[in-house]
């Protein structure tokens, strides 16, 4: 948090300074672009550039650890499961405004660990909308951005998935032991947002 404070001090030190040298004085004449004076000038757009990146950076990684507060850690991801129903474009649009995607195991170890985070945060829910579909073409799951799934967990004993058109986005189920099942988009269910750690 300091350091935040101190680069936003320095940007307006800087940007304060670059106000009230750039506009021309009575005095002086104005610089063009091929005098001398224009390459300082550059210089300090491109540090100002440089702060402005690092300044949002520090943003993003504060929110970041803010949710991994709130959510939990698994390797380089961090989880948060959302009590609020929503169908599964608005999940997934609402886990993007807060700067994830739907959560995509990719493997057993994560999946079980989505399932244990999920059942000790929601106690009374049963099933969550995780980034997994196959809306664009029958049979071929594919994650939040496009990207071919190659880990699985579908409920077998359920004859999952079941290969319906109407049933294109995929639910972890918490009672089931967290295995997959495919749902109608439009069904009002939990979901849990995923947050890669840069």
């Amino acid at each position: 948090m300091a350091r935040l404070a101190l680069t936003l001090l320095i940007l307006l030190c800087f940007s304060s300074f670059h106000f009230s040298s750039s506009g021309p004085s009575r005095t002086r004449k104005v610089v063009s672009p091929r005098q001398p004076g224009a390459a300082e000038e550059d210089d300090v757009k491109s540090q100002l550039e440089r702060l402005w990146l690092e300044v949002n950076s520090l943003k993003e990684m504060q929110a970041l650890q803010t949710v991994c507060l709130r959510g939990i850690k698994v390797q380089r991801k961090c989880y948060l499961t959302i009590e609020e129903t929503k169908h599964y474009h608005e999940a997934n649009e609402d886990c993007i405004a807060q700067g994830g995607t739907l959560a995509t195991p990719r493997d057993m170890m994560e999946n079980n660990e989505l399932r244990d985070y999920a059942k000790r945060s929601a106690p009374g829910s049963k099933d969550f909308w995780i980034g997994v579909a196959d809306i664009v073409k029958e049979g071929q799951y594919v994650d939040v951005n496009s990207l071919p799934v190659s880990y699985f967990n579908w409920d077998r004993s359920k004859k999952q998935p079941t290969g319906t058109k109407r049933e294109s986005c995929v639910a972890l189920s918490v009672v089931a032991r967290g295995k997959w099942y495919d749902e109608v988009c439009r069904s009002l269910k939990n979901y849990i947002c995923e947050y890669v750690i840069p």
